[in-house]
């Protein structure tokens, strides 16, 4: 049976349009980047400006430099969460059903597109040597707990945007939900 003006889709009929939709993931892919460069350079600006306020030096950050470290990780962990939130969003309006599925599908997008870039930057690298060049600051802290801290702040990112990606995709779909409930 087809669903009419006067007659609404029963569930069986709406099970077509379920499922994963790789334009919904990848354009939500699109504004999770975006939202991530915008309110990245909206938190560097903010930092700078506290610096300057506070008149807080190179020094100061050597000085402490685990603080640093973490208030860093920290703000770029809130950072992408609320990016790929709002890139999961996205992707859940955009597929109108299966909103957590294609929030998912956001997380495995960019996870693709880091794999491909770190398999591409490790090729080049292998042939030309670039970071032979790259010139490290000295800090006050040992390899182990560098090591340490960048596996705790890669797993911390991973969880929270896989988690916010797949909320603001479940966000993205009840919008449609209470529309067809109306209906």
């Amino acid at each position: 049976m087809v669903a009419t003006d006067t007659e609404p889709a029963t569930d069986n009929e709406l099970l077509v349009y379920r499922g994963f939709k790789f334009g919904a993931a990848f354009f939500g892919w699109l504004i999770a980047i975006a939202m991530g460069v915008l309110l990245s350079a909206a938190v560097s600006a903010v930092a700078a400006l506290t610096a300057e306020i506070l008149d807080y030096r190179r020094g100061d950050a050597a000085a402490q430099p685990a603080a640093a470290g973490i208030t860093a990780a920290t703000m770029a962990i809130v950072v992408m969460g609320v990016a790929f939130y709002s890139g999961g969003y996205v992707a859940g309006r955009l597929a109108r059903f299966d909103g957590a599925r294609n929030g998912f599908g956001v997380w495995m997008v960019a996870l693709l597109v880091l794999v491909l870039a770190a398999g591409a930057g490790a090729l080049l690298n292998s042939q030309y040597d670039w970071l032979s060049d790259v010139r490290r600051p000295d800090i006050a802290l040992s390899t182990e707990a560098m090591t340490t801290g960048g596996v705790l702040a890669t797993a911390a990112m991973l969880v929270v945007t896989l988690l916010t990606a797949v909320i603001g995709g479940k966000a993205g779909q009840r919008y449609h939900d209470k529309i067809d409930r109306l209906l």
